[in-house]
């Protein structure tokens, strides 16, 4: 009897297989799950084991003090964790900063401002220079945060489309720049205080008094454009572009309506772009009015403006806040995409609603943070591979590479900024301060890998939307496809971005604001 469906065929290969592999790990949320009860059964385990490390007086007070683990599992540290759940929740570093910032990006977005900016940035493009224009844009366009995914693309694609050349190309490139942007970047976004929340939290496992800047990587991430741009670029019509023109020719076309779609301005966006542009003026503006006088309440005490105690570095997620909300107001009233006020709500309700899982996974990430410090096993961990690695003298410069290397492995799987760094900051923060590396080198380590590797893993969340972009020119695209013409981009950024790193390292250039490379090494043996 013949069968209606032939039984599908396993696909082969490395990159199928770490598809696989991904598929059947459980959520981000159930890692963190796992990770607290792990914590708790090695709090019981280890609080048996005299360990014979000790805090600094520095640190632990007027005397060293002994590292002794605490059993989560005794009654009164039980009820302790019930009684502050709910605080370790609500004080979770990114929670507040991510819902306030994205309020701000979901008024944007919805009002049709995000799409008309995008539009007409690409649209002042000269044919010559148009792969360093997207690439150029992307950087620009992360400040959207994930928005940038669902409009940058299938917008750049039309571009080089246009233009003659592979629509994926374009798709690639803005791809590309888009993950660089995360470490390279010409203003401050929602990820610098996320990042900046999460590492001064670690640092505080070994010194309770460290302050990290908010803006401790921006003068690296700055530095790290033009590399960036120049490598995307070369790889863009030099490596890419040549395979997808060999290996995947276009099969389909998109109708004139879709075309009009994704290019065409209409009048009355053009008065609503100009006056919500004339609004971004006037805020910066006001903002440098208020920071003249150098007893401004934007200033810090001593009348800096970069200080970590400044006003203006205090309220850099309210202004992304307004920086996307007022200009997206004006253009949606204007353009009447908003009639009301309910409109506006209703934006910032809606993408709330993305933000969902996040939330879920904030929670039990806090209580898992809570726990890996107050049992004393971060600083354990910390002391001990300290311990590790001073015996080994390996020299700072190669313990900051397999930093980079060993982030770059984790995020095969995890691709989450803000997973990977709540699991891995209170171990590598701590554990290299120990050793003299500072919290700031630490999280800049971080950012280069988390940028590099995003583009070319399966396990990216935004690839099966990619490659539906894709498959409007290709339509065999599948993930193989996609990870190929990535795969190039990843190892470009990756040597750029490392080298821009080592670079500021030798020649001393600051990271960012008030921003080291080095701390006083810690003692951690007995005295």
């Amino acid at each position: 009897m013949a069968t209606t469906s032939a039984e599908p065929q396993k696909k082969k290969g490395f990159l199928n297989a770490v598809e696989r592999f991904g598929n059947t790990m459980p959520s981000v949320t159930m890692l963190f799950v796992y990770a607290l009860m792990i914590c708790w059964v090695l709090s019981f385990l280890l609080s048996f084991v005299d360990f014979n490390y000790f805090l600094p007086a520095q640190i632990a007070g007027e005397v060293p003090k002994k590292i002794e683990i605490v059993n989560m599992f005794n009654y009164n540290e039980i009820v302790m964790f019930i009684i502050s759940s709910v605080n370790n929740f609500m004080s979770f570093p990114p929670l507040g900063i991510t819902i306030v910032a994205t309020f701000g990006i979901g008024i944007a977005e919805k009002s049709g401002f995000v799409k008309t900016a995008l539009k007409k940035l690409l649209g002042l493009i000269s044919p010559k220079f148009l792969t360093p224009t997207v690439v150029l844009v992307s950087i620009i366009a992360h400040l959207v945060s994930d928005s940038a995914y669902v409009i940058l693309m299938p917008v750049a694609a039309l571009m080089f489309y246009a233009m003659g050349r592979h629509p994926l190309a374009g798709v690639s490139t803005a791809f590309a720049g888009l993950a660089g942007g995360f470490s390279a970047s010409f203003t401050p976004s929602k990820i610098d205080p996320i990042m900046q929340g999460f590492t001064q939290k670690a640092a505080h496992i070994m010194d309770p008094s460290y302050v990290v800047n908010v803006l401790c990587n921006y003068f690296l991430s700055l530095g790290s454009t033009i590399g960036v741009i120049v490598m995307c670029w070369y790889v863009t019509e030099k490596i890419v572009e040549p395979w997808l023109n060999k290996n995947c020719p276009v099969d389909q076309q998109l109708s004139d309506d879709e075309a009009n779609e994704l290019s065409v301005i209409q009048p009355v966006e053009n008065t609503g772009f100009k006056w919500a542009g004339l609004s971004v003026l006037a805020l910066i503006g006001l903002l440098v009015v208020l920071l003249i006088p150098e007893s401004s309440p934007l200033r810090a005490p001593d009348g800096s403006m970069t200080s970590s105690q400044a006003g203006i570095m205090k309220m850099i997620v309210p202004l992304i806040f307004m920086f996307f909300a007022i200009p997206g107001m004006i253009y949606g009233y204007i353009t009447g995409s908003f009639k009301s006020s309910k409109d506006v709500i209703g934006a910032m309700e809606e993408i709330t609603k993305s933000l969902i899982p996040f939330i879920v996974f904030a929670f039990f990430a806090a209580q898992f943070l809570y726990s890996f410090d107050h049992s004393n096993i971060g600083k354990l961990i910390a002391l001990a591979g300290a311990d590790a690695l001073t015996t080994l003298k390996i020299p700072s410069e190669m313990t900051v590479f397999l930093v980079i290397v060993l982030v770059g492995l984790v995020n095969i799987l995890i691709t989450s900024a803000t997973s990977k760094w709540a699991i891995m900051a209170p171990v590598l923060v701590p554990m290299l301060m120990a050793v003299g590396i500072s919290p700031e080198l630490t999280q800049a380590a971080f950012r280069i890998s988390d940028s590099a590797v995003n583009v070319s893993t399966p396990m990216f969340p935004f690839y099966p939307l990619i490659i539906m972009y894709c498959c409007r020119y290709y339509s065999k695209t599948g993930v193989g496809t996609l990870c190929s013409m990535m795969l190039p981009y990843t190892v470009g950024l990756f040597i750029v971005l490392t080298a821009t790193l080592y670079i500021f390292w030798w020649l001393n250039i600051p990271l960012g604001f008030e921003s080291t490379y080095t701390i006083p090494v810690i003692n951690s043996v007995a005295p």
